[in-house]
């Protein structure tokens, strides 16, 4: 027990900076997800609205640079998240805003299996009703919010 806390003190300044980290990501998520959501298209989540990427691609090297950058930003988010589960901060939240970052097969499903669920939709379509945007349309994977 001993080493875990001299531990601890040798390394008070990881600490501090982790500590200012998590707060410092707590107050870029509450500025930054309600913007995603104000601007999100209402017809995101319908499935028909879904093009393959490789139909958008008209600079492929750029576009395989943005999207490394992205992936990479999201596994970082992710793993910040996972920290913040046991450091303060908003674990949870950081860790869906990395998924969202990222790419991986079945996302588009995963995304619509969650915003279907009232407990979720409802608040994200209350902050797009306070921004006097349209709700957010479900396709009838969720009932009227």
């Amino acid at each position: 027990m001993n080493l875990i806390v001299d531990w601890v003190r040798n390394h008070q300044t990881l600490f501090a900076t982790l500590a200012a980290l998590s707060a410092a990501l707590l107050v870029l998520s509450m500025v930054v997800f309600p913007l995603v959501v104000i601007h999100l298209p209402a017809d995101y989540f319908m499935p028909q609205r879904r093009s393959p990427a490789r139909e958008a691609r008209r600079h492929p090297v750029a576009w395989l640079a943005l999207t490394v950058l992205k992936n990479a930003a999201g596994l970082a988010l992710i793993l910040a998240g996972l920290a913040m589960l046991v450091l303060p901060g908003q674990g949870v939240l950081t860790i869906l805003v990395g998924l969202a970052l990222t790419n991986f097969p079945g996302k588009f499903r995963a995304e619509r299996a969650l915003i279907s669920r009232r407990a979720v939709h409802r608040p994200l379509n209350r902050i797009r009703e306070l921004a006097g945007r349209p709700p957010l349309e479900i396709g009838g994977a969720a009932g009227p919010s």
